[in-house]
């Protein structure tokens, strides 16, 4: 005759396990990381809040020293512009500077090189005389000249006259012709500056010859 099951054992090894009220009411809550980690950015930002209205002169400070820091960057910048317009201003000064220095030894050359030009001329600078110097409307500077004869014969002049400002420096210059003038005779001619000159203007009789 066969065995039968212990049905009582077998109920017991399938019955199912209770769960308890307790064990409803308690499960183990894991936090995603970043709900922590804005509650600690939170209580950062929180602490830092509390810190600044609790030190009012700190926080004044260092808003202060900000504010110095952009002021000063304004300043260099302004500085530095300053320095840029002016340094251009002054190469604009040397260039025209130089410009007017090429056109006086231009002038000067082509005034020295009419009298060269006299063949068999004689030195007559001594019987040449400048007046005061004048600029006209046209901004240009002129001289009056008074050549007197010394010689014994009638003689044609070819004067160089350079205008110069107050330290000598040539400004510009030009040669004037005065036709026949009799022995022992005065006559006027006037030199004209070629361009515009301005400030005090000097003439000086730098050369002349008679022929």
């Amino acid at each position: 005759m066969d065995r039968q099951p212990d049905r009582q054992s077998l109920t017991g090894a399938t019955r199912p396990t209770r769960t308890t009220v307790a064990d409803v009411t308690a499960p183990v809550v894991r936090r995603p990381r970043r709900a922590v980690a804005g509650v600690l950015a939170a209580a950062v930002l929180g602490g830092a809040a509390l810190a600044g209205c609790s030190s009012d002169g700190k926080a004044s400070s260092v808003v202060s020293s900000a504010a110095g820091a952009v002021e000063s960057g304004l300043s260099a910048a302004a500085s530095a512009a300053a320095s840029a317009a002016a340094s251009a201003a002054s190469s604009v000064a040397s260039g025209l500077s130089s410009a007017a220095a090429s056109a006086a030894a231009s002038a000067e050359a082509a005034a020295s090189s009419a009298i060269a030009s006299v063949k068999g001329g004689l030195d007559a600078k001594g019987d040449v005389t400048a007046g005061a110097v004048t600029i006209g409307s046209d901004g240009k500077a002129s001289v009056p000249l008074t050549v007197k004869n010394s010689g014994q014969q009638s003689n044609r002049y070819v004067i160089q006259v350079n205008f110069t400002d107050d330290s000598g420096n040539v400004l510009d210059a030009t040669a004037v012709t005065v036709p026949d003038v009799a022995a022992g005779q005065s006559a006027q001619a006037t030199a004209t500056s070629n361009r515009n000159l301005t400030g005090t203007v000097k003439a000086e009789v730098a050369n002349a010859v008679r022929y």
